[in-house]
């Protein structure tokens, strides 16, 4: 599990033109940005949410519960350290029955690329989101969406961001 920001300035990459016509790009220069939380399973299952603004603890609950309800059985979440994950509302969370189903192991703080939701952060942003300009947060969204309706159909990348090496589930 692990968050990650949207902006509407567009993550530029190199791309292809015809001769002698330079593509442009127009952005606005806003630091606005969606904020997404995701996870995935094993089986290559993605769950992902956003929002307008950053995610504190009880949107960590808030996701954790939507896991709950989607995936039967005990859950085995793997985070990294961020201040959210360990915050009162979290811990008041798992005290009142949520740790019941629920198994927290934290990633070190000195390796992120043992993060497989990282590599699901890098294709969306630098694969299927590419030199995207988006007007609003409400088109970053629906683009943001469709990106990720096109992830879910590559299990093949979602599996290889959890098959990494040195990432053993």
């Amino acid at each position: 599990m692990d968050q990650s920001g949207f902006y509407l300035l567009p993550t530029v990459v190199r791309t292809y033109a015809p001769i002698a016509q330079t593509p442009i790009l127009h952005e606005q220069l806003s630091r606005d940005h969606l904020s997404a939380m995701s996870a995935i399973t094993p089986e290559g299952k993605l769950l992902m949410m956003e929002q307008e603004r950053a995610f504190k603890g009880p949107d960590v609950v808030r996701f954790l519960k939507h896991a709950l309800r989607q995936i039967p059985g005990k859950l085995l979440v793997i985070w990294d350290g961020s201040p959210i994950h360990r915050s009162k509302v979290v811990k008041e969370f798992l005290k009142s029955g949520g740790a019941s189903r629920l198994q927290l192991e934290r990633l070190p703080g000195y390796a992120p690329e043992l993060n497989p939701d990282e590599g699901i952060w890098k294709h969306l942003k630098y694969v299927e989101l590419k030199n995207v300009c988006c007007r609003s947060l409400c088109e970053l969204r629906r683009e943001l969406r469709k990106a990720k309706e096109r992830l879910r159909h590559k299990k093949h990348v979602i599996l290889g961001c959890i098959r990494q090496p040195g990432f053993e589930v």
